[in-house]
């Protein structure tokens, strides 16, 4: 067994999904999930079938984001792994309907922070072992950090 270290490549201004699923009808459910949480989210997705033909397939309704969805999702190259990249919108609009697809088996991450992918190689093929998701702490919120947080999120409407 090999382990590699795969860097997610994503403008600053792009959210990452990185999830597990079963079959190929994941392709056709989630688009219909990101396209039914809302009108304004752009996004692109990419599934990597582990059996048959064993194609990245792909759907989106942003062609930049769907081909570099692509290009990701050929880099992991991990069996049922899927990657949606999602601009105009947060993870959390989408999270919860993208939970409810059912072959969906898990979410890795969901961020806009640097990723990369831990990735273990055998003769059989390659799985996603984890993720590392953005920074380690620096430190513990004071206070005004609490305030600046609480101030950001009735901000974004996410709190009132």
């Amino acid at each position: 067994m090999e382990l590699q270290i795969v860097s997610v490549e994503k403008p600053d201004d792009v959210n990452l999904i990185l999830g597990q699923s079963h079959f190929i009808k994941t392709v056709e459910d989630v688009y219909e999930a990101l396209a039914g949480s809302s009108p304004h989210h752009r996004f692109g997705l990419a599934f990597c079938e582990s059996s048959g033909p064993c194609l990245v397939r792909r759907a989106g309704n942003d062609d930049e984001l769907v081909e570099l969805a692509v290009r990701n999702a050929l880099a992991v190259a991990a069996g049922h792994a899927f990657v949606v990249f999602l601009r105009e919108g947060f993870p959390v609009n989408v999270l919860n309907a993208l939970k409810q697809v059912p072959e969906v088996c898990r979410i890795y991450c969901a961020t806009a922070n640097p990723v990369e992918v831990v990735v273990a190689e055998t003769v059989q093929g390659r799985a996603i072992l984890g993720v590392i998701d953005g920074s380690p702490p620096k430190g513990v919120e004071t206070e005004d950090d609490v305030s600046a947080r609480k101030e950001l999120l009735r901000r974004l409407g996410y709190k009132s």
